[in-house]
């Protein structure tokens, strides 16, 4: 192929050829790469050209020597803005992994954000970007961020492609970082996400659970998963953030489950649900309107909370099926009053 200067076809088999498990060990692809693939380099597809230097860096022992390296080659496929950005993408996967070089590493993600927002569409390399900044996020401690870019990976790959290990520990970081997450009140993305499935029947199953209960803003369960939860020391440590957060949803909840026509909620009403005392509910009303998680009004004389917005959420089937019903009666309330409007029509004619 070489000689016939095949190089598309070439390309195809290098990229199978640098995947053998024998180059698992040893030098035998810089070799590859100084000796051959440096001859013709200029002919690969420049995307391709950097998807087979990943593997050949992997063989450089020093991580500074191999971002060296990787600056240089950005330089020769500065004409392409998807493998600059794959370029730079190895570049902080080098920073991160190896050199614990978080400052670096946020640098890189920066740049290499703003490169991203210029491409058209989803490529190759958004995947490999979102794998590198929820994996930076997850290492500071940005649960919220974590969350997002981790659901973007996520969104880029088959899951069927990932060992059943790792999918077990996406899905237990993306249940933390979703409970934990400050600002985070849309749990249905993640709970229709198979990614939780690797979960189901394990010893972790109590995180699928506890979800699903935070996504309905039932509070009695919640209490009834807490010997479970607080064994984990993150969850334990933030449990009156926690509580915070249910109590929301719990609000969010009653609000989404009444009639448009029909928002208004007593203090009482909120107590009971929420299982706070009644002197705290206003707080956590205003708090709600606060995150624009509710709009609405706060009668104080009165005590009751008149609802006019609530924050849309992807909803599970269980919620979806509770808006079939509202839908359901809407109709028969049209109807009603149609027949009502025709009845009066017939009796004013007559009259």
């Amino acid at each position: 192929m070489y000689n016939k200067r095949l190089w598309h076809q070439l390309t195809l088999a290098l990229l199978d050829f640098v995947k053998h498990p024998s180059f698992s060990d040893g030098d035998g692809l810089i070799q590859l790469y100084q000796n051959f693939i440096a001859d013709f380099e200029t002919k690969i597809n420049p995307l391709s050209l950097i998807e087979i230097i990943a593997y050949v860096v992997k063989q450089i022992a020093d991580p500074n020597e191999a971002i060296d390296f990787l600056e240089k080659m950005k330089e020769k496929v500065k004409s392409s803005s998807d493998a600059t950005v794959l370029c730079m993408i190895l570049i902080g996967q080098l920073k991160l992994i190896q050199l614990k070089d978080v400052d670096g590493t946020k640098l890189v993600i920066e740049e290499t954000e703003k490169l991203l927002e210029a491409l058209d569409g989803i490529t190759e390399v958004h995947g490999r970007f979102y794998e590198l900044s929820s994996n930076y996020y997850r290492l500071i401690g940005k649960h919220a961020e974590y969350y997002r870019d981790a659901l973007r990976f996520l969104g880029c790959l088959e899951v069927d492609k990932m060992n059943k290990e790792e999918q077990m520990e996406r899905a237990f970081y993306l249940g933390l970082a979703a409970l934990l997450g400050s600002g985070v009140y849309n749990f249905g993305e993640l709970l229709a996400h198979s990614i939780l499935d690797s979960l189901v029947g394990t010893e972790k199953q109590w995180l699928v659970d506890l979800l699903r209960v935070f996504n309905a803003g039932n509070i009695q369960a919640y209490e009834e998963l807490r010997p479970l939860w607080t064994t984990q020391a993150d969850l334990a440590a933030n449990e009156l953030s926690l509580r915070q957060k249910i109590s929301l949803l719990c609000l969010m909840e009653m609000t989404f489950k009444r009639p448009a026509n029909d928002r208004q909620l007593t203090f009482v009403e909120i107590s009971n649900e929420a299982r706070l005392p009644i002197e705290e509910v206003e707080l956590l009303v205003m708090k709600a309107l606060s995150l624009g998680l509710v709009q609405g009004s706060i009668d104080q004389v009165d005590q009751h909370v008149r609802m006019s917005w609530v924050q849309p959420r992807v909803l599970d089937k269980t919620q979806i099926a509770g808006m079939k019903k509202r839908l359901e009666n809407w109709c028969k309330d049209i109807r009603s009053m149609e027949l009502l409007m025709e009845k009066k029509a017939c009796d004013d004619i007559l009259t």
